[in-house]
């Protein structure tokens, strides 16, 4: 049991890192020498849109995941999946209400929280969903970015 919960608790801290960092520029700012510094010829153009609407990571609409699996509010923005079985993106939502959208959405679907799993803080929470077909958990997770808004990440994984 102590391993899943120092799991959780090393995701949560590996995103609350990983928004942090996005949030600062990623690190130091490099100095230049104003001497050195070279001219460089900016194209103006607009980059050609994709031919293809679900390359685009930025809205809702935009996303081929399934959204009985990765339910979003109508809100959500930055949208990124990855494999499949993961889908992160930001929403406007506070974490209480973001907690109080998944036990709603996966409760009206027959899944049940693992209460056992669930850790919430003041920037942070964590949820584990059990019911799916393969046997796997849902993961769903929220860090405040401290803006106004929070990175929610929902996976599926064994748990």
């Amino acid at each position: 049991m102590k391993k899943h919960q120092w799991l959780i608790a090393f995701l949560v801290l590996l995103i609350a890192s990983l928004a942090c960092q996005s949030l600062t520029g990623g690190g130091a700012t490099p100095t230049t020498d104003p001497d050195s510094v070279a001219t460089v010829e900016v194209n103006t153009e607009s980059p050609p849109l994709p031919e293809n609407p679900s390359d685009n990571n930025n809205s809702n609409d935009s996303s081929s995941a399934d959204p009985e699996l990765f339910p979003m509010p109508s809100d959500a923005e930055n949208v990124i999946e990855m494999g499949g079985e993961t889908i992160i993106f930001q929403t406007r939502m506070s974490l209480d209400d973001a907690m109080n959208f998944y036990r709603d959405a996966y409760g009206k679907q027959g899944f049940t929280e693992r209460d056992l799993l669930t850790v919430t803080s003041d920037q942070t929470f964590s949820m584990v969903f059990d019911g799916h077909s393969s046997g796997k958990g849902i993961v769903v997770q929220g860090v405040d970015l401290g803006d106004g808004s929070i990175n929610i990440s929902i996976r599926l994984e064994d748990v």
